[in-house]
C-alpha cells in the first residue's frame, strides 16, 4: 500500500478584534497566516494551495519576495523564517530572532535581498537585515510605541516608511536604512502604510479615519483624501498594479476605491453591518483582484467593474476542525472549534445556514436518509438538511461529547454521565452510566460506548431502551474513538495511548491488537466501503491506513496535520481526507496492493 498527496483545502485567515490582519499577494496568489500556519492560495485555481507549518509560535505576517522564490514569515516570538516557495518541501533558508516581541509586519526590498521586520519590542521596534546572513542593514528608529506596518520603495534609491501606535510615520533613507524624519499627519494609531509599485508615492491610513498620500522619494505630504471619508478605523490600504488607485478597508464595514490623482472615492462597497463584517485587511493582486478580509475570516474578492457587492467570497474554517463527515465523493461537511459548520463542494466552502452552535462542535453523524446531526458544547443537538439547519433544536441535559445515529434514525447523544436517545426532536429514553463515557458509535440496533476505564460496552436498542449486552476488553488507555465497519461485523476501538483494537462484534472477541503504531490519542477512525481497510487520525499528527486481512501491513502518512489530526474520512474507495488543528483539509490518494 502507498499514498500520494492530493489537494489542500485551506483555512481562512485568523483575525483579532480591533487589530489589522496583514494580507499580501504575489501574482495571483494571496498569502496570510492562521495559527502556526502560513497559507499561500491561488485565486485562479482553488486546488492550488500551500500550508507552511514551520513556526513554533503563532505566525503573524508573511510576504513573498518580489523574485517569487522565497517567502518570509514571522511570529509572535519575534522570529522571522525565510523559506523556499518552489518545490514541495519548503526548505528553510534562514531563521532569525529579530525582535523581543511580536512581529506585526515585514517587507522585502525590490531586490529580494533585504527585509525590514517591525512590531513590539523592549529595546527596539524594528530591525533591518540581509535575508541570507541576517546581518544588520541599518537602524529602524524614531518610534516610541509598537510599529504596526512597514513598506519599502521597490526602486533605488531605497526608502522605507514605518507606521506606529504613537500616531507618527517615520521616513527612512536607504541603504543602509537610517532615520530621515518623522511625519505627524495622523492624530491616532497609524494602522497601515504602503508604497505604490511605481515608487512615486506611499499612502497611510489610521484609526482617525484618515487617508494621506506622500511623495515616495522625499516623504513630503501631498494631501489627504477628504471626499466621502470612512466612518471607522481604517485597517489596511493597498495600491493597484498601475499605481493610480488605492483601496482602503475599514471597521465601518466598507471598502473604498480611490483615484490617487483626484483624491476622490470612485466606488464604496458596503459589506453588511456588525462586528463580523468589519474589514480588517486587504491586498490588491497583480492579476487585478482586490481582496478584503472580514472580521469573520471571509475573504471578499472584488472586481472594480462590479460596484455593489463582492464578485465572490471565499469562506473557510477560521479555527481548528474538530469533526468532519463525507457526504458524497466530492462533498463533505466540517465542524469547527468556534461552533461553525461548513459544507464543502467543488467550488469551495459554504456556511450551513441558520442559527449555528455557540461554541465548539463536538460531533457530527448522519442518518440513513441523509440527515446530518450535530452536537456542540452549547448543549444543543441540531439537524441539518441540505445546506441549512432545520428549526429543530434539542437541548441536552448535560454537556454532549459525541453523537451517533442508529438504524431507526434514533440519535444517541453521549454526555458526561450518560446517553440520551432522541427521535424527531423528542427524548425517547435516557440511561445513566456508572463509568465515565468517552466515545460512541452505532450500527443498526447495536450501540458501542467506550469508557475512560479502557472498556468498550455493547448495548442493544429495541426502540425504547438501551440494555447492555457485552463488555470488550483489550485497549490500554481511555477509549477515544470507535467505528463500526459498514456491515457492522467489526468494531475498531482507538484509545488515548495510540493503540487500536479490532473486535468481532458477533463473536465478542479480539480480531487483532497489532494496530499500535500511533504514539498519541486516536481522534478518529474511518472505514472503506468494502470494510477491508480502516484509517486512523491521531494527536501525534500522523494518519495510518490499516488492513483487516493483513494486520501488519499499513500506510503511514507522517505529519499529515500540524497540531494533530482530529478527523479522517473517505471521499471514495481510494480517496482519504484528513483534517485537524490547523483548520485545513488534506486529500490523499491511497493505493492498495493485492
Amino acid at each position: 500500500m502507498s499514498f500520494k498527496k492530493g489537494a489542500l483545502y485551506p483555512c481562512n485567515p485568523a483575525t483579532t478584534r480591533g487589530e489589522p490582519t496583514k494580507l499580501s499577494s504575489s501574482k495571483d496568489k494571496i498569502v496570510y497566516t492562521n495559527g502556526r500556519s502560513v497559507i499561500i492560495r491561488d485565486l485562479k485555481d482553488a486546488a492550488v494551495a500551500i500550508a507552511y507549518a514551520g513556526h513554533v509560535q503563532p505566525a503573524t505576517v508573511a510576504r513573498i519576495a518580489p523574485s517569487g522564490y522565497y517567502c518570509a514569515s514571522a511570529d509572535t516570538s519575534g522570529t522571522v523564517r525565510i523559506w523556499d516557495t518552489v518545490g514541495e518541501d519548503q526548505t528553510l533558508k534562514g531563521e532569525y530572532k529579530v525582535l523581543s516581541g511580536r512581529v506585526k509586519d515585514l517587507e522585502w526590498d525590490g531586490e529580494s535581498k533585504r527585509i525590514i521586520a517591525v512590531g513590539d519590542g523592549r529595546d527596539k521596534f524594528g530591525h533591518a537585515f540581509m535575508m541570507d546572513t541576517g546581518s544588520s542593514t541599518g537602524d529602524i528608529i524614531g518610534h516610541s510605541k509598537t510599529i504596526n506596518a512597514v513598506s519599502i520603495r521597490r526602486q533605488r534609491p531605497f526608502r522605507a516608511a514605518t507606521a506606529a501606535d504613537d500616531g507618527s510615520i517615520v521616513f527612512h533613507q536607504g541603504v543602509p536604512f537610517k532615520y530621515d524624519k518623522t511625519i505627524k499627519t495622523h492624530t491616532k494609531f497609524v494602522q497601515d502604510v504602503r508604497y505604490a509599485p511605481s515608487g512615486d508615492h506611499f499612502a497611510s491610513v489610521g484609526s482617525d479615519f484618515k487617508v494621506f498620500v506622500y511623495d515616495g522619494k522625499t516623504g513630503e505630504t501631498l494631501g489627504e483624501f477628504t471626499d466621502s471619508p470612512h466612518s471607522g478605523s481604517i485597517m489596511a490600504c493597498s495600491w493597484s498594479p498601475d499605481s493610480k488607485s488605492l483601496v482602503t478597508s475599514a471597521a465601518d464595514c466598507t471598502v473604498k476605491l480611490w483615484d490617487v490623482e483626484t483624491k476622490e472615492a470612485q466606488i464604496t462597497w458596503t459589506l453588511g453591518s456588525g462586528v463580523n463584517h468589519q474589514q480588517v485587511g486587504n491586498t490588491w493582486t497583480e492579476g487585478d483582484s482586490i481582496v478584503s478580509l472580514s472580521m469573520s475570516g471571509d475573504l471578499n474578492v472584488f472586481d472594480k467593474r462590479v460596484g455593489d457587492k463582492p464578485a465572490r467570497v471565499l469562506y473557510g474554517p477560521q479555527k481548528a476542525i474538530t469533526t468532519a463527515l463525507p457526504q458524497s465523493p466530492s462533498t463533505f461537511i466540517v465542524g469547527t472549534a468556534d461552533g461553525r459548520v461548513l459544507n464543502h463542494e467543488e467550488n469551495g466552502y459554504e456556511y450551513v445556514q441558520g442559527d449555528a452552535h455557540a461554541t465548539l462542535v463536538a460531533g457530527l453523524s448522519t442518518s440513513q436518509d441523509g440527515k446530518v446531526f450535530s452536537v456542540g458544547l452549547d448543549d444543543r443537538l441540531r439537524e441539518i438538511e441540505g445546506k441549512s439547519y432545520t428549526p429543530a433544536t434539542f437541548t441536552t441535559s448535560a454537556q454532549p461529547k459525541s453523537v451517533a445515529v442508529g438504524g431507526d434514525s434514533t440519535v444517541f447523544v453521549l454526555e458526561t454521565e450518560g446517553i440520551e436517545a432522541v427521535r424527531s426532536n423528542q427524548k425517547v429514553s435516557d440511561i445513566a452510566l456508572k463509568y465515565t463515557p468517552s466515545a460512541i458509535a452505532a450500527h443498526g440496533s447495536v450501540v458501542a460506548v467506550g469508557g475512560e476505564d479502557q472498556k468498550v460496552r455493547l448495548y442493544s436498542w429495541d426502540g425504547k431502551t438501551l440494555s447492555e449486552s457485552a463488555a470488550l476488553e483489550g485497549n490500554k488507555g481511555a477509549i477515544s474513538a470507535l467505528a463500526f465497519s459498514p456491515d457492522g461485523s467489526l468494531l475498531a476501538s482507538g484509545d488515548s495511548s495510540g493503540k487500536i483494537v479490532l473486535y468481532d462484534v458477533k463473536e465478542r472477541k479480539t480480531v487483532t491488537s497489532r494496530w499500535s503504531f500511533h504514539s498519541g490519542r486516536i481522534h478518529s477512525l474511518a472505514w472503506t466501503a468494502d470494510g477491508q481497510h480502516c484509517a486512523s487520525g491521531s494527536l501525534d499528527t500522523h494518519v495510518y491506513v490499516w488492513s483487516v486481512q493483513k494486520p501488519m501491513k499499513n500506510v503511514a502518512i507522517k505529519n499529515a496535520g500540524p497540531g494533530g489530526v482530529n478527523a479522517v474520512f473517505w471521499l471514495g474507495e481510494k480517496e482519504l481526507a484528513s483534517a485537524g488543528a490547523d483548520g485545513c483539509v488534506r486529500r490523499w490518494s491511497i493505493t492498495f496492493h493485492a
